[in-house]
């Protein structure tokens, strides 16, 4: 499931400013007596003698007591919410259900080691509760789950499973990863994405360059609906072959425009797993 390519943490910022009295790693909205140095302020306002400014003090025209105010560092939730449909036994020039897991292993890791929670949901039609981990900070469990993930076969026919995690996850916002290929009807992508719009959400987006770049010009190539449909025999040729391309270009753009209201821009994750490259675009977006 892992290996030395997905050794890097995954780096990541909220958007938002999280709450709350445990310690952690993000800036939080409190303010108090430990932390980054924000303001100062009256010791009225925050009566803690440990943090008075004696020179800003003896500067004060109205001869206030002036005491030094710190943002506090908190801690977030994240979890990832991994698609369990058939479509994700996929395998070209990766397995598409290894690269599931194997960021789940990255961002279990990355989050405990900071002291943040840890959550995670699995779904195909229905919530897979025997594949779901609550938030923890504690890292064996995490990575706990993120190895009995990928013992999951991927074989429903839906991922209809993932409202009721959204459900679930209603509360205090959270970062969330929604890990699929998205091969889904437009529908349940703009139910789901609305209904997870009060957390900072990132679609990570699982593709394979064979799908498109290891089509050939020429031949026969038969097709495997993995949810079902059966096979087919097709005969390829350059025109169907861009065709083929520029459908899977506007699919993923479609993707893009539906996440604009609700998430952050979905993030390619094909081929392997590139902890850096998810990093950039975390912080970035």
């Amino acid at each position: 499931m892992s290996g030395p390519e997905d050794a890097a943490d995954i780096v990541y910022l909220p958007r938002w400013r999280p709450g709350g009295h445990r310690v952690g790693a993000h800036r939080g909205r409190d303010a108090g007596g430990l932390g980054t140095f924000r303001d100062q302020v009256g010791f009225l306002r925050l009566p803690d003698a440990r943090r008075i400014d004696l020179r800003a003090s003896l500067r004060d025209p109205f001869e206030g007591v002036v005491v030094r105010r710190f943002e506090t560092r908190s801690p977030v939730e994240t979890y990832a919410l991994v698609d369990l449909s058939a479509s994700m036994r996929f395998r070209g020039r990766a397995d598409r259900f290894g690269l599931a897991t194997s960021f789940c292993a990255a961002l279990s890791r990355s989050a405990t080691r900071i002291g943040d929670g840890f959550g995670l949901m699995a779904c195909d039609g229905s919530l897979r509760d025997e594949l779901t981990l609550p938030a923890t900070r504690h890292h064996a469990a995490a990575q706990a789950a993120a190895t009995r993930l990928g013992t999951a076969p991927c074989e429903g026919r839906g991922a209809e499973g993932l409202l009721e995690a959204a459900r679930r996850l209603a509360g205090r916002p959270k970062l969330i990863f929604l890990v699929s290929d998205f091969r889904w009807p437009q529908d349940l992508i703009e139910r789901v994405l609305s209904a997870l719009a009060l957390h900072d959400v990132t679609p990570v987006l699982l593709a394979d360059s064979a799908e498109d770049e290891g089509l050939p010009a020429w031949g026969l190539v038969e097709l495997d609906d993995l949810e079902g449909a059966g096979r087919r025999l097709v005969f390829l040729r350059p025109s169907l072959r861009r065709r083929w391309i520029i459908r899977e270009a506007e699919r993923v753009e479609r993707l893009r425009r539906i996440c604009a209201p609700f998430a952050r821009p979905p993030f390619r994750l094909a081929d392997r797993f590139d902890a850096e490259a998810l990093s950039r675009h975390l912080m970035t977006t």
